[in-house]
């Protein structure tokens, strides 16, 4: 097999959970879209990104059935392995910063891969739904404490793909976000959280703490 790393993604507070992601540095070694393709479905992970030029930021994402032009965390995941100021996606170009233990992408919403934003009334009813059948990708969510802007939220890929739950979902956080025109603060999966904010131009942010996986954590 192809030598790859795994971060988590949007950890929690104390470094916790985080959406798992697979990182091949060393894009050249698997060249070509369906073998891409083929080994992203081999991990397994939400999302697997090549890297094709770790100096300009260059990557290539892919969930095990699909190749996507932008998502969310995989470029966090990317942008603070390589320690890049920007990516070059697909989609278009990515802008990168820091701040503090956080990695922070600007990208535009309608680079983001469409999603069913579906608002429940209480932050219980989001942690009581059970999976959906697999057809409508749904990012389920409700205020905790909305003059805050702090959300709770689930999402339910609908691929049947293996993935029936994504830990933390960066393009569906820009979506939230920029269809509400607020800054956030989400919680989402077991306790992993994400940060948002709008900025000039039509651009929004989403960032989170990003931390190697080790052989001792809990998958």
């Amino acid at each position: 097999m192809t030598g790859y790393e795994v971060l988590r993604v949007f950890c929690g507070p104390g470094g916790e959970h985080g959406n798992e992601l697979g990182v091949v540095r060393d894009g050249g070694a698997v060249p070509d879209v369906a073998a891409r393709q083929a080994f992203a479905r081999e991990l397994g992970f939400s999302e697997t990104v090549f890297v094709d030029d770790p100096e300009r930021g260059v990557i290539d994402i892919y969930t095990p059935t699909l190749r996507l032009p932008f998502a969310g965390h995989p470029c966090v995941g990317a942008a603070w392995l390589l320690g890049v100021d920007r990516l070059v996606t697909p989609a278009g170009v990515v802008a990168v910063r820091r701040d503090g233990g956080f990695t922070r992408i600007g990208a535009r919403a309608a680079w983001a891969p469409p999603r069913t934003l579906r608002q429940y009334a209480s932050a219980a009813e989001v942690d009581a739904l059970e999976v959906p059948p697999p057809g409508k990708w749904i990012y389920a969510w409700a205020w905790q404490d909305e003059p805050a802007g702090r959300v709770r939220a689930r999402a339910f890929p609908g691929r049947g793909d293996g993935i029936d739950e994504d830990e933390a979902t960066g393009a569906a956080a820009l979506l939230l976000t920029a269809g509400l025109d607020r800054d956030l603060v989400i919680t989402q999966g077991r306790g992993s959280q994400l940060v948002t904010a709008v900025r000039p131009g039509g651009l929004v942010e989403v960032g989170g703490r990003v931390r190697r996986r080790e052989l001792s954590d809990k998958p």
